[in-house]
């Protein structure tokens, strides 16, 4: 929810981020699981030429593809800070296009970063649904961002998108991108996401743990992640724009820029 500006004095919110420390611990509770899905990281074995960046179909990553199952409702119903770290490796599904999440941000009540500051809009009313569907806006007149709504419903927290790697549908994902690549550069920023999956505003709303449509299915949980500050907040109060709200997987090359303010949790 970076491309918002101000347009309400923000000084009233006095509300402390938590703290850097609640970060780690939400991080180090769920390094206790397994290891990534294949498409998501580089090296032997991960289904993607280290050198090159090219996909590979491999046999087991269609294998676990298969054996997702849609995350269910009771799953969203937490912080967006404790959610955001827990969506790392899930999959996204429209379709024929399915994309494993590696990098995310968490909006939080009371956060002078999140579209929720305004209160309750023709706009914003998605964010204080309650957790588990869709938000979708425009940013720039040009780019769709995808969050998913986190926390109980009136909450008005939720956790933005910022890159995936592809898993399957690359045709499609080419075609909508307007390019011919399987590089990084494909999916690595929230808009592109949007783009991929053929977003528009209409799918705010949209129940990501019902059948059909834009799905949210399971993955591993990442054992490696990196944390670090949001991007595009300088308009945020200091201890927003400082609070290290942004989650990606370790070692994926699918990670958008800055990777610079990104260290190990």
């Amino acid at each position: 929810m970076f491309c918002l500006r101000f347009r309400r004095n923000v000084a009233s919110m006095t509300s402390a981020p938590k703290s850097s420390t609640h970060s780690r611990r939400t991080v180090r509770r769920i390094k206790k699981g397994q290891a990534a899905l294949p498409v998501a990281s580089d090296g032997n074995g991960d289904g993607r030429s280290p050198a090159s960046g090219l996909l590979v179909h491999s046999n087991t990553s269609l294998d676990l593809l298969g054996a997702a199952a849609l995350l269910p409702w009771g799953f969203y119903q937490i912080d967006a800070l404790d959610l955001a770290p827990r969506l790392l490796g899930k999959l996204l599904r429209r379709d024929e296009v399915v994309l494993q999440i590696t990098e995310v941000e968490a909006y939080r009540p009371n956060d002078s970063a999140c579209h929720g500051r305004f209160g309750i809009t023709v706009r914003t009313a998605p964010v204080f649904g309650p957790g588990g569907h869709a938000y979708v806006y425009l940013c720039y007149g040009i780019h769709m961002m995808l969050n998913i709504v986190a926390d109980k419903e009136g909450v008005g927290a939720a956790v933005l998108i910022r890159s995936c790697a592809p898993v399957s549908g690359l045709e499609t994902i080419q075609q909508r991108r307007g390019q011919k690549t399987d590089k990084p550069a494909l999916l690595t920023g929230p808009g592109k996401v949007g783009q991929a999956l053929g977003l528009s505003t209409s799918w705010s709303n949209h129940p990501l743990y019902i059948p059909g449509g834009l799905e949210l299915l399971d993955g591993p949980e990442q054992e490696n992640i990196l944390v670090g500050p949001r991007v595009g907040i300088d308009y945020a109060l200091p201890e927003h724009v400082n609070a290290p709200w942004r989650f990606a997987v370790a070692g994926s090359r699918w990670i958008s820029a800055p990777k610079s303010t990104l260290k190990p949790s």
